[in-house]
């Protein structure tokens, strides 16, 4: 424990405040903004006692609650095309057991119209044709698969609109007619009938390969239901927009409506009566709109957004006229900000800002790259660097890996990068293979290559970043969540040497495991996992993908944060991770969350976690960190095995029977006698030169000695409690 080197790293790290976790990772003051069809009304998510609810209020009025559920914050929120309803949806305790609910805006009556127990429910059809009903998906009658009823909202009372027979899905016309149905095929492929509206039977309409099924798909119907829009790769790498004649034949024959070569589409905006598209996005390393069809005369108001706010937006919502919309800006060093936009006159109002609080703190922006992998295949990538970062500095590195893996990571701004960022770290998220918006040919590239050249590719961009010069080749961590959390515990089993610690987010250890234990509602898509990634029938092939398999490899720290009741990544999953390492004597760091899911959406608990991290970071790479304090106390979080990490007054966790507690530096009885002449010279210059350190750095730099100390020698500690104690009294005032 250097003290000069403490306060060498103090002064470097400190030219850029830190921005409180509290402000990245809490609740945004409003989110989900929407109007209501009449343009009279706003509604948006907002915090009751720090749960986000249902709140409306009219567009230059008084907001009010009108839910206050104190569990799980609300999703999906809108308007019922009647306007006198907000719509959301709702799980348990992360269950993923979404019921859909309605609550009246005048005397906020909350309607579960999904009140089955188990059901996993989902919106399937909202039309303003029919403003007080919804087609919407409910799996009582058998887990796998979702009937369609027709539910009034105002009473909830439902009627059958097409039982399941064993389908992932059907299609609704603009008058909720049964169109289409589709399935998976053994191969992997999809397979579409349609339905003979005259006749009422089924041919068969479009059969896509496994090649192309990740790209092609109908996606619905216009108005006039003469045209049956949606993506296709067939004979070209990128996705294009394209529609089908919805008959017999029509599906050999689309007509290409759009197209690019940079990215597939990945985004419309539709014109509301007709519901054929006007605009479309695609999305490589930034997104960019181009106009299809003008004569809504739609160009005048992106061109006129882009003057207001810059390139970086989107259309949120829009009332029945279609005359005002609901506009969300949000460049990577922007706080999302939300405006109501008038066609009419052309003109912006600022509605609201999603955390105001974080406005005036030190964002950063983020650099679109593209990454090249050993074998030639381009990874768009993303990159964002410290405020302080100087050129040719070597920083610690966080390579942060998206779940899916069949999803991507995207331009805009970004919590977990500024956080990270402001922390002192490069930050790094690759597109590697299997990614989608790519092309075919980029997620195709994935297919059996998990725990192969899927991790090569993330290795790869580590190197990348090495040779560019801003990373530190021996102050490396992989972190994700989901397949995230997966590619972290390949990661730290199969390239050991690479990573100098890991952070895995509900993150499956063992592929036949996850397989054998994923929700029964998944059933129809099983096949895309046993195609694309292996098949229970081959478990030995399972077992070289699994990090389970290698976990005597691991050697460097490891965080592992999971949701008791995770419906997707079983809490089995990390459980058997964490007892193989503790009967191999292997070190780790677990924190489970009982009230959680597929990862943390109350806010406490994500914080906790969160404040784990930046502690684990900054002992194992070296950046900055705020203190955890009472983060873990005021979450749900069980700190299952510490794994070395000072965690201070956790009162959530139960030592094992014999454990050593660290012992706090402020309250050690030590004196300079304790010192050996080495470190008393050390100690009398640290106080040589703590009479110059600011006041405002003088609670980080004891805060990075107290980190320091859970790693030190125990001859080091007399010394690091002297030290400690002088930062005390002089943060005191003593």
């Amino acid at each position: 424990m250097d003290p000069l080197a403490i306060l060498a790293a103090a002064a470097i790290t400190f030219e850029t405040p830190l921005i409180p976790r509290e402000l990245l990772f809490g609740n945004p003051e409003r989110s989900s903004v929407c109007i209501s069809p009449d343009g009279s009304m706003l509604a948006f998510r907002a915090p009751v006692d720090g749960v986000l609810n249902a709140w409306v209020q009219p567009i230059d009025g008084n907001p009010k609650a009108l839910t206050n559920f104190t569990d799980r914050p609300i999703g999906g929120l809108s308007f019922s095309w009647n306007g006198e309803q907000l719509l959301f949806t709702k799980d348990s305790g992360g269950d993923e057991n979404n019921h859909i609910y309605s609550v009246d805006i005048d005397d906020a009556e909350v309607h579960d119209l999904t009140p089955m127990d188990g059901v996993a429910a989902r919106m399937s059809g909202a039309s303003k044709d029919r403003p007080d009903e919804l087609v919407i998906g409910i799996n009582d009658r058998d887990p796998q698969y979702h009937d369609l009823y027709i539910v009034n909202t105002r009473t909830g009372e439902k009627e059958l609109l097409q039982e399941n027979e064993g389908y992932a899905g059907y299609m609704l016309d603009a008058d909720w007619k049964v169109r289409g149905r589709l399935n998976m095929t053994e191969d992997g492929g999809m397979l579409t009938e349609m339905k003979n509206m005259d006749t009422g039977e089924w041919f068969e309409f479009l059969k896509v390969d496994q090649e192309n099924s990740m790209q092609t798909s109908p996606g619905g119907f216009n108005r006039k239901g003469d045209k049956l829009y949606g993506s296709s790769s067939i004979g070209r790498d990128k996705a294009a927009l394209v529609w089908w004649s919805p008959v017999e034949g029509g599906g050999s024959n689309p007509t290409v409506v759009f197209e690019s070569d940079k990215a597939d589409i990945s985004g419309s905006i539709t014109n509301p009566d007709t519901y054929e598209p006007e605009a479309m996005t695609v999305n490589y390393l930034r997104p960019e709109i181009t106009v299809i069809d003008n004569s809504n005369n739609i160009a005048t108001d992106l061109a006129n957004l882009e003057k207001l706010g810059g390139k970086d937006f989107g259309i949120t919502d829009r009332t029945k006229d279609n005359r005002k919309w609901v506009v969300a800006f949000g460049a990577p060093e922007d706080v999302p900000t939300y405006w109501l936009w008038d066609r009419d006159t052309q003109t912006g109002k600022k509605l609201f800002t999603t955390w105001p609080a974080l406005e005036g703190q030190p964002l950063v922006g983020m650099k679109g790259v593209e990454i090249p992998a050993r074998d030639g295949l381009i990874m768009p990538s993303y990159v964002t660097l410290p405020a302080s970062y100087k050129e040719g500095e070597r920083l610690p590195l966080v390579m942060l890996i998206h779940g899916g893996p069949w999803a991507r990571d995207a331009w805009g701004f970004n919590p977990l990068h500024q956080w990270l960022a402001n922390r002192g770290y490069a930050v790094v998220s690759p597109n590697f293979r299997g990614s989608t918006g790519f092309g075919k040919n980029h997620v195709n590239a994935g297919d059996r290559e998990w725990y192969a050249k899927m991790q090569d590719d993330i290795n790869d961009a580590a190197a990348w970043a090495v040779e560019q010069g801003f990373a530190d080749e021996d102050r490396m961590c992989i972190m994700g969540g989901s397949y995230g959390g997966y590619a972290t515990l390949a990661g730290m089993t199969r390239d050991p040497e690479l990573w100098a610690c890991g952070v895995d987010i509900v993150g499956p250890s063992h592929v036949g495991t996850l397989l054998k234990t994923i929700p029964p509602y998944w059933a129809p898509i099983i096949t895309m996992f046993t195609s694309r990634v292996g098949s229970l029938d081959d478990p030995e092939f399972l077992d070289s993908i699994s990090p389970l398999t290698f976990v005597q490899n691991i050697n460097k720290p490891l965080l592992i944060g999971q949701g008791a009741n995770d419906p997707r990544v079983k809490l089995s999953e990390s459980d058997q991770i964490v007892e193989a390492m503790n009967t191999a004597g292997l070190p780790v760091t677990y924190v489970v969350f009982p009230d959680e899911g597929h990862g943390f959406r109350n806010p406490k608990n994500n914080m906790a976690f969160m404040a784990t991290t930046e502690a684990f970071l900054a002992e194992h790479l070296g950046g900055r960190a705020e203190p955890i304090g009472d983060s873990i106390n005021e979450s749900s979080a069980q700190v299952r095995d510490k794994g070395g990490l000072d965690f201070g007054d956790v009162t959530t966790y139960v030592a094992e029977e014999g454990e050593d507690e660290a012992p706090s530096l402020l309250t050690m009885e030590v004196s300079v006698e304790d010192l050996n002449p080495d470190q008393q010279a050390q100690f009398n210059q640290f106080l040589q030169q703590l009479d110059q350190l600011p006041v405002e750095m003088l609670q980080m730099v004891l805060d990075q000695v107290v980190a320091q100390a859970s790693q030190a020698p125990q001859e080091e500690l007399p010394l690091g409690a002297l030290i400690a104690q002088a930062l005390d009294k002089k943060i005191k005032g003593e």
